[in-house]
């Protein structure tokens, strides 16, 4: 059965990796969202996204509740784009999408009567302008047990607060780590993937998400939206 993924990014992003060789045309988060879609397809998997190119400063609470559930009730997954220029650092985060998709995207919902389960949800990372992931991911920082570091101060807060959030988070035995614990296991509801790895085995990362999804509980979920 096709799973409904919901999309969140940001629309006009462009501190990406460029998409074509022309030096006139300028790839934005949107051209990947527009290759996901056709990946998303490709592997019988539904589409739900949003734009980003409305200021909810003027919007109230509720009407973002009502357009946010009605694209979100129906969905089982959501993908987060992460990309290097997707925050606005001169806006408070209650004033982006964003964070308003994740925190709607974690909790139940009602809609005429039915209830939908929190969406399980997937970082998916985009190589900045020189084809990097180390704004957020570094791979093999430690040369005896070859971890991934992940740069959580980067992200919005409500992102931060469901990484490393198992109720029973396990420690890897590697002694090389005098200032960060390297985790195992299932220690993050929201996992990340870096956009080339996603690519070849999107089914694999989504049902890992799906896996997820169904062990909610074992996770301290954050659904509120603010910095800290």
């Amino acid at each position: 059965m096709a799973r409904k993924v919901f999309v969140s990014y940001k629309y006009g992003d462009t501190c990406v990796k460029p998409l074509n060789d022309n030096f006139f045309i300028s790839t934005k988060a949107r051209d990947y969202v527009t290759e996901l879609q056709k990946l998303l397809g490709d592997n019988n998997e539904i589409y739900k996204g949003e734009n980003d190119n409305e200021d909810l400063s003027e919007f109230k609470d509720s009407t973002i509740e009502s357009r946010l559930r009605n694209k979100i009730f129906d969905s089982s997954i959501t993908i987060v784009i992460v990309s290097k220029g997707m925050k606005s650092w001169f806006y408070d985060e209650k004033d982006q999408w964003i964070p308003w998709e994740i925190s709607y995207s974690l909790r139940e919902l009602s809609k005429n009567g039915r209830r939908s389960r929190p969406n399980g949800l997937l970082m998916l990372v985009l190589p900045d302008e020189n084809g990097d992931y180390d704004y957020y991911m570094r791979e093999n920082t430690c040369p005896h047990c070859n971890c991934i570091t992940l740069n959580t101060d980067f992200l919005f807060g409500i992102l931060r607060r469901n990484v490393f959030n198992s109720k029973n988070i396990e420690e890897s035995d590697c002694n090389n780590h005098s200032y960060n614990p390297v985790y195992i296991g299932d220690h993050s509801y929201i996992t990340s993937v870096k956009w080339e790895d996603f690519i070849s085995t999107p089914t694999y990362y989504l049902d890992r998400c799906a896996e997820l999804r169904e062990k909610i509980e074992h996770f301290n979920i954050s659904k509120s939206i603010h910095a800290d």
